[in-house]
């Protein structure tokens, strides 16, 4: 449970995936803590196993999905525009940002603009291992709404380092829970 928000240990998506990591986006205003979304980060449960495999190697993908769950409403247009601020930062910080980033994020912000985020409402970030690509869902009220693909490598990256770029992330604490449930599962 985060904040009152339960996620399952296992959801399945083209193979179960296990729950690794959990914690929230939040921001201060007027010295009051304010909690926005509740994130689950899935991983496939041979993680640990594959990581040793290639400790000091680089690696192949693996399948990643993001869960995040609404804690207090919000419009989606404000949340597009977060995300779009962020990814646009680091992809400029990398002197990655042209005209095809760009047209991709406006399609994401374009996707998130007439929705509305009641309280528990689902945001999934499905990062599939065979490309580099990243999809994301939206459903409210335990339907499923909509979906976008962002066929844009540099973007999806970005995306998912928004939410698990370490020291850059988003959410601190959901970095810090995976870090924690990975190095666990590293030393069994």
């Amino acid at each position: 449970m985060v904040d009152e928000i339960t996620f399952p240990r296992q959801i399945t998506t083209t193979r179960p995936l296990s729950l690794m990591g959990h914690g929230i986006t939040d921001i201060e205003i007027h010295f009051l803590q304010i909690k926005f979304t509740a994130i689950g980060v899935y991983l496939e449960p041979e993680v640990a196993a594959h990581l040793q495999k290639w400790k000091g190697k680089a690696g192949t993908p693996r399948e990643k999905v993001l869960r995040v769950v609404v804690i207090k409403e919000i419009k989606g247009s404000q949340y597009g525009v977060q995300l779009e601020s962020a990814v646009r930062d680091r992809l400029a910080a990398d002197d990655k940002y042209e005209q095809e980033e760009e047209e991709a994020l406006e399609k994401v912000v374009e996707f998130f603009q007439s929705k509305y985020f009641k309280k528990n409402s689902v945001i999934t970030y499905t990062f599939p291992a065979s490309s580099n690509t990243v999809e994301i869902a939206f459903s409210t009220e335990g339907k499923d709404d909509s979906k976008i693909t962002v066929e844009n490598a540099n973007v999806a990256e970005m995306i998912k380092k928004w939410y698990l770029g370490g020291t850059r992330g988003v959410s601190a604490t959901t970095i810090a829970c995976l870090a924690n449930n990975l190095a666990a599962e590293l030393s069994k």
